[in-house]
């Protein structure tokens, strides 16, 4: 039997996915019931990061330990990865003592190499293309909110990034239409928007991006491994931040959400988090909840490795 793993929303049917939110949504109602759930008892998580995190090992760690299984942090200075160890070798011994690997890596290739040569389940944490992990709690939060995202438009502003990424595979699988907008040069993955169609239009204008949208995203200015162009950053996306006034400019009943950590002052203003528009505090727990869904449908229980 071989391993399943979820590297991208593409790796799931869009009813899997719809699935693994309504499945989050139950867990979180276990939680705040107190019910004990444990599907994953005995079972042992590998967290690998190269990439610093909050709420990834929270979320990823917390949601082991509350399905009775253990979660292991690794960073580079911890295994022979940060040595020089092939990804390839370290896949295979590895995947022959967990039962599911997550990784928050900078190379989307690393997760893909490591995949190809795991016995168990490789989570893509966040990579240079790709943060499927957050986008199942930004569904979730949605769904809670406001409710079904299909046939709602969706705006995201500013860098082209991980997290437009996703959310261009997250406008095809839940079948939404976004828009994203981007200073010239700063667009999304071009293989990406190829295979969205006509699910996404790329404009330069914020307010002709959130004029009647449901659901308005962003995502800090400079990303991990960017520090050396903050300042050139800085001075193009300033016309992007979003405020309270560009949200008025969206429909009655918008949600904003940030995957944070935010720079108040920089890509929003300095009070949108305390928006009663803002769903960013609920988005960044569900990150728990949709993991912790993902989990216990990665890892079978009962199920080792032959």
């Amino acid at each position: 039997m071989s391993a399943r793993h979820f590297l991208s929303l593409m790796d799931c049917t869009p009813d899997e996915l719809l699935g693994l939110i309504r499945r989050g949504i139950e867990l979180k109602s276990l939680r705040n019931r107190g019910i004990l759930f444990e599907p994953l008892k005995n079972r042992v998580l590998g967290m690998i990061f190269e990439k610093a995190s909050t709420r990834t090992r929270l979320s990823f760690e917390a949601g082991m330990i509350q399905l009775g299984g253990q979660a292991i942090f690794l960073s580079p200075r911890d295994t022979q990865l940060g040595r020089g160890e092939p990804v390839s070798d370290a896949a295979i011994v590895m995947s022959r003592m967990l039962d599911a690997v997550m990784i928050r890596t900078f190379a989307h290739s690393t997760l893909t190499e490591f995949a190809a040569h795991s016995r168990v389940p490789v989570i893509n944490g966040l990579s240079d293309d790709l943060h499927p992990c957050q986008l199942l709690a930004d569904m979730q939060t949605y769904q809670e909110l406001r409710g079904p995202i299909q046939g709602k438009t969706v705006a995201w502003i500013g860098d082209g990034n991980n997290m437009c990424n996703s959310y261009i595979e997250a406008a095809q699988q839940f079948d939404f239409h976004l828009r994203v907008a981007c200073p010239e040069g700063y667009e999304p993955n071009a293989s990406f928007l190829a295979a969205a169609g006509n699910h996404v239009t790329i404009v330069r204008d914020p307010r002709e991006a959130v004029a009647g949208a449901h659901l308005v995203s962003t995502d800090v200015w400079t990303s991990m491994g960017q520090e050396e162009e903050a300042a050139e950053r800085l001075a193009l996306f300033t016309p992007y931040q979003v405020t309270r006034a560009l949200l008025d400019q969206a429909a009655s009943d918008v949600l904003f959400l940030h995957c944070l950590p935010a720079h108040r002052g920089e890509e929003i203003s300095e009070d949108l988090l305390d928006d009663p528009r803002s769903g960013a505090w609920d988005q960044a727990e569900n990150r728990l909840h949709a993991q912790k869904a993902l989990l216990e449908m990665l890892v079978e229980p009962g199920y080792r490795p032959a």
